[in-house]
């Protein structure tokens, strides 16, 4: 049977005195006690309470039983026991007499600290011990070789003027630590230093870079005027107004004078040119007039309507007819506009009060021919059908109802001839186009605006 030393410490009783004519029937009755044949083994179960009081234990179990019980104490100290450290990894078991003799030499087992730091600590981790962590130990700084105890050497740490540390400025230089506050104030090429004449900060390798660029560093006068001590921003207004040799062109040389001099002769040159200056300055706005001449007739063809097909806007048309009711022969043209880029030019006219036949009833919608630009290139005389769309604006393309009149030109009639100059004639047209009462009807006229479209369409051309 295999007991551990706990359970033998329970279930054994050690009675005070045993008188010897009982020691046979004591023997009869001992209390769980069975002789084993020596190969059996009792396990004792280590922890921290038999750690600290194994040896008592023993030598108490040993004593009681080797004067009351021989053959018992034989058996218990033959049995086969684990180390009391076999949970810390200790291999050892053998016959319990031997656990003190084991526990001498067992490397789990914990000593005093033999530099007496006070310290219990397993035979196994005591050199570690001893050369690292006790308190007590002798040891050498690995920077400056100095000697400290355990405690003086972790006070150290952190502090040793010899440990090499790099700067804090990243620059990248490693040096030992009492040499690093002079290194950062005047060495460090990532300090940072005021600019002299700025005042500004900047890394000290950067400086003289700004120092090319620094508003307010002093610079010579290129002139080499009296002036001294110029701040570099300010070196341009002085050549242009206070330096006494800066040579300057006249302030009249876009109008074409050449004249160059210093300020001095530059002043005389103003007073005494004062006529010269006036004629250049005619002959500068004249050209400039035909210049924007020029841009705005390169505008006008830019932005004109070359597609043959015209949407003429008309607003205000309530102002416009209560005006024409008002003023006989009111006639609103259109913006001129080309068949093609290099087509006829036509315009369109609009009598809001009507015209001829139309007069005070209707709408009247006419097109003339214009001179072009290319008039000598086109066949004349002008042949194509030509179509006048008042659009419905009811807001649904298909409900709306517009108003379509069309007419292919007589070639007979001067009008469609090559025109010589701006035509006084009205062109040809439709002088009953639409009724003013028709205009009401719908949605010919919303938002006081109506829409007309002329279209040119060239595949229609009359035979000549």
């Amino acid at each position: 049977m295999v007991r551990s030393l706990a359970q033998w410490t329970k279930t054994l009783s050690f009675p005070a005195r045993i008188s010897p004519h009982k020691s046979k029937e004591a023997a009869a009755v001992s209390p769980l006690i069975t002789p084993t044949p020596s190969n059996q083994s009792l396990s004792v179960q280590s922890s921290d309470t038999m750690m600290n009081s194994n040896c008592a234990s023993l030598t108490e179990v040993s004593h009681i039983y080797a004067s009351e019980d021989p053959d018992s104490e034989k058996a218990i100290m033959s049995s086969v026991v684990y180390c009391i450290h076999h949970k810390d990894g200790c291999k050892w078991s053998d016959e319990l007499r031997k656990l003190k003799g084991h526990l001498n030499t067992c490397k789990h087992d914990a000593l005093p600290c033999t530099s007496k730091c006070g310290a219990q600590i397993p035979r196994v981790l005591m050199e570690d011990h001893l050369k690292y962590t006790c308190p007590q130990r002798r040891t050498r700084c690995e920077f400056c070789a100095k000697e400290f105890s355990g405690h003086g050497l972790e006070s150290h740490a952190g502090h040793c003027g010899a440990e090499p540390l790099y700067c804090e400025n990243k620059c990248g230089v490693k040096m030992p630590r009492r040499l690093l506050s002079q290194h950062k104030a005047g060495d460090c090429a990532k300090r940072l230093l005021p600019c002299r004449c700025c005042g500004k900060e900047f890394v000290a390798d950067t400086l003289a870079a700004h120092h090319v660029k620094c508003g307010r560093m002093p610079v010579p006068c290129p002139n080499r005027c009296d002036a001294t001590a110029l701040a570099r921003e300010e070196l341009d207004a002085h050549l242009k107004d206070a330096c006494a040799v800066s040579v300057h062109g006249c302030s009249f040389k876009d109008a074409g004078c050449r004249f160059k001099g210093a300020r001095p002769a530059m002043e005389r040159h103003l007073a005494d040119a004062g006529q010269q200056h006036l004629q250049m300055m005619c002959g500068l706005v004249a050209k400039q007039q035909q210049q924007i001449a020029s841009l705005k007739g390169a505008l006008a063809r830019l932005s004109l309507n070359c597609s043959g097909t015209l949407i003429w806007k008309v607003s205000d048309f309530g102002a416009k007819i209560a005006e024409a009711k008002g003023k006989e022969g009111m006639e609103l043209v259109s913006p001129p506009f080309y068949t093609s880029q290099y087509g006829y030019r036509l315009q369109a006219s609009l009598f809001p009060n009507g015209n001829g036949a139309g007069e005070d009833s209707h709408l009247s919608v006419y097109i003339k021919i214009l001179p072009g630009e290319y008039d000598a290139l086109l066949r004349w005389p002008f042949a194509h059908s030509v179509s006048f769309t008042l659009f419905d604006q009811c807001g649904t393309p298909e409900k709306a109802c517009n108003i379509v009149e069309s007419f292919i030109p007589d070639p007979t009639w001067k009008n469609f001839q090559r025109p010589s100059k701006e035509p006084d004639s009205l062109g040809f047209g439709f002088p009953k186009f639409v009724s003013h009462d028709t205009l009401r009807r719908r949605h010919f006229l919303r938002d006081d605006v109506l829409f007309i479209r002329v279209k040119v369409d060239p595949s229609k051309i009359v035979a000549v």
